[in-house]
């Protein structure tokens, strides 16, 4: 009776141990697809992004040279315009004839800068500002405020919003003991402006 139980034990664990190697043989099968597949896939990824390497300067490059050439293209009407104010200087007896043309080619300048988002920067009785200017020199004018602007030496440009070159200026500079009276003004202002308070115990 027991050899019997020990015959069938053993078929069962024979039967159970096929299951399981055909259940690894699956896997093992399984595993070997899903990494023919993931090592295909990535082939196809490094091919794609060689491609992409060799593409990407060629754009960069040939974005460049468009800009360049739209640039360059919106330069020539006042290169054109230059050069006839220029041969009709000699013919031109009217100076006035001769500031409008400058003062047309000038316009035309700003609006090509204008149109690839240039702008000069205002700086009349503006505060100045290390940012967006540079200071030249001091002056003193006591009708004037402190720190604000008083001449231009350079105009100053912006790209959208960044500073591409500061306006060169004039600052007006107070004397000390001139602006120690505006600032105890101002305290007094204020106090006057505060409302007392009233104790109410």
């Amino acid at each position: 009776m027991k050899k019997k139980d020990t015959e069938k034990t053993q078929e069962n664990n024979e039967e159970s141990n096929e299951i399981e190697e055909k259940e690894l043989r699956d896997n093992i099968e399984t595993l070997k697809k899903e990494k023919d597949e993931i090592f295909a896939q990535l082939q196809r990824v490094s091919a794609d992004y060689t491609n992409f390497q060799k593409r990407v300067p060629k754009q960069i490059s040939d974005t460049i040279n468009y800009e360049k050439e739209k640039i360059i293209k919106s330069l020539l009407p006042i290169l054109d315009n230059f050069e006839r104010t220029l041969q009709n200087a000699g013919k031109s007896e009217n100076v006035e004839a001769l500031i409008k043309g400058v003062r047309i080619i000038y316009d035309l300048m700003l609006d090509v800068l204008k149109s690839h988002g240039v702008e000069q920067m205002k700086t009349e009785d503006q505060k100045f500002d290390p940012s967006m200017h540079e200071a030249m020199l001091r002056k003193t004018e006591p009708d004037k405020e402190d720190n604000i602007i008083l001449e231009e030496y350079q105009k100053g440009y912006k790209l959208s919003d960044r500073v591409i070159r500061p306006s060169k200026v004039i600052v007006n500079k107070l004397p000390i003991e001139q602006m120690i009276p505006e600032y105890e003004q101002t305290e007094q202002d204020k106090a006057v402006e505060e409302p007392e308070t009233t104790d109410t115990e």
